[in-house]
């Protein structure tokens, strides 16, 4: 199957690094115009440098704004004023004790995994229905239905992000815009890395502690491995192309088997 996304631009929220920057890579080798997002404006070059590097002739767009504000978001359309693809990847997560959790963390969890989507489709939804094509889609997490007793922020945060995506399938109905979340498991990134670190012994080889953290903290996991972000990035290219145009509203899983339900 050849996915070709030659003349469509892209904007992949939180994209200097980990499933981003994998994500960004996989639209750039299917022919779309990539626009790489950050808050660091070095951050950002590096990483359009990087994507270059790894995608002859890729065209690439640096976006540095912080997108959990209403000042970023403003000025990210600025940079960009329309997309053809969205792609809501940024977020945030750490460990800590349910009881431990303050109403700023709360509220920074929602602000940064939630709201940022949010804006940012309120911005783009309506061009894409005047032109009749988009593809908009949410980057949530197995957490959103199966939420880690050491994380429940993040957990609500994902689990909104499923709202979110329907309720705004809905709102894109009949227009030739789809709208859909892609539930990822736990994925091997350098951040999940200092992560699992903080659960298992940090003496551990790296493959001993992902294989510790697997088979104590996630073991409902039939891959008993974490994903790699390429595998994510395949799943978000293909709901992105035009072979995708049938779904819509939904929640797809690539998270490895992890979760043990049938999701609406």
């Amino acid at each position: 199957m050849r996915l070709d996304l030659t003349g469509r631009t892209a904007l992949v929220t939180g994209s200097t690094q980990g499933i981003g920057a994998a994500i960004a890579t996989g639209l750039a080798r299917s022919g779309a115009t990539v626009a790489v997002n950050g808050r660091s404006p070095d951050g950002v070059q590096e990483a359009v440098k990087r994507l270059r590097a790894e995608v002859a002739d890729a065209e690439v767009v640096p976006v540095p704004a912080d997108l959990a504000t209403d000042e970023g978001a403003e000025l990210a359309v600025e940079l960009l004023p329309e997309v053809d693809i969205l792609v809501n990847n940024l977020g945030i997560f750490e460990a800590r004790p349910a009881l431990e959790i303050t109403d700023a963390e709360w509220r920074r969890y929602f602000e940064v995994n939630v709201l940022s989507a949010v804006r940012l489709t309120r911005a783009y939804l309506p061009g894409m229905t005047r032109r009749g094509w988009g593809r908009i889609q949410y980057i949530a997490s197995d957490s959103a239905v199966v939420t880690p007793a050491e994380m429940i922020h993040y957990g609500m945060s994902k689990t909104a992000l499923l709202a979110v995506s329907r309720g705004f399938a809905k709102e894109a109905a009949g227009t030739g815009v789809t709208v859909n979340s892609v539930i990822a498991g736990p994925t091997h990134t350098g951040g999940v890395e200092d992560f699992v670190y903080e659960l298992v012994d940090k003496d551990l080889p790296w493959d001993e502690a992902q294989r510790a953290f697997m088979r104590l903290h996630r073991p409902q996991s039939l891959l008993q491995r974490l994903i790699e972000p390429e595998e994510i990035a395949h799943m978000v290219v293909y709901l992105s192309s035009p072979q995708a145009s049938a779904t819509t509203g939904g929640a797809l899983r690539v998270d490895g088997g992890y979760v043990d339900a049938i999701l609406p």
